[in-house]
C-alpha cells in the first residue's frame, strides 16, 4: 500500500477496508477548503480527535462553483487536495463532484461524520445516511468564526475609498 493520501474512491474504499481489517475507526470529514484557514485546521484536529482515520472528502471545482457561485472555487480541486493531504492529521482526502456527501458515506460507511460547528446534530443534511447504517454524526471545531467566503469578502476584495 502506497503512502500516498489523495485517493480516488476506488481506492478510498480499499483504504477503508484495509484499515478496518486493522482494527481501525473511520472518520468523515468535508468541504470545499478554498483558501485554508485556522478554522480548517482546527476543525480536521478535532475530528481527528474522534479516533481512527480521518478522510477529507473536499468538493470538486464544479460542485463547489454549483454551491458558492461564480469566481470559486479560488484554488483548484487537486491543489486544494494536496494543500489537505499534506496536514498531519489527515489520512486520506478524496475529491467529490456531487453537492453533498450522501453517495461517499454509502459506500465508506464512516464510522463518525463529523461536521463543522455551524450545523447541529440535527441540522447535518446527510444525517439520515450515517443513522441508517448505525454510524453516528459529531459536531467538532471552533465556533464558526472563521470562513473564506468572509475572507474573501472582508480582505480580497477592493474596498470603496
Amino acid at each position: 500500500m502506497s503512502g500516498e493520501k489523495n485517493l480516488d474512491r476506488a481506492e478510498l474504499r480499499r483504504r477503508v477496508e484495509q484499515w478496518r481489517r486493522a482494527g481501525e475507526g473511520v472518520v468523515l470529514a468535508n468541504g470545499n477548503f478554498d483558501l485554508l484557514h485556522v478554522g480548517h485546521v482546527r476543525y480536521l484536529r478535532a475530528a481527528k480527535e474522534l479516533g481512527g482515520k480521518l478522510i477529507v472528502a473536499i468538493n470538486s471545482d464544479e460542485s463547489v462553483r454549483a454551491l458558492k457561485g461564480a469566481g470559486r472555487p479560488l484554488m483548484p480541486e487537486n491543489e486544494r487536495a494536496e494543500i489537505v493531504a499534506a496536514l498531519a492529521d489527515v489520512d486520506a482526502v478524496v475529491i467529490f463532484p456531487e453537492l453533498d456527501v450522501r453517495a461517499l458515506i454509502g459506500e465508506i460507511r464512516p464510522d463518525i461524520q463529523a461536521k463543522g460547528t455551524d450545523y447541529t446534530v440535527d441540522t447535518v443534511p446527510e444525517r439520515d445516511v450515517v443513522l441508517e447504517y448505525g454510524g453516528r454524526v459529531a459536531i467538532v471545531g471552533d465556533a464558526k468564526n472563521h470562513s473564506t467566503s468572509e475572507l474573501i469578502r472582508t480582505r480580497l476584495q477592493p474596498r470603496d475609498p
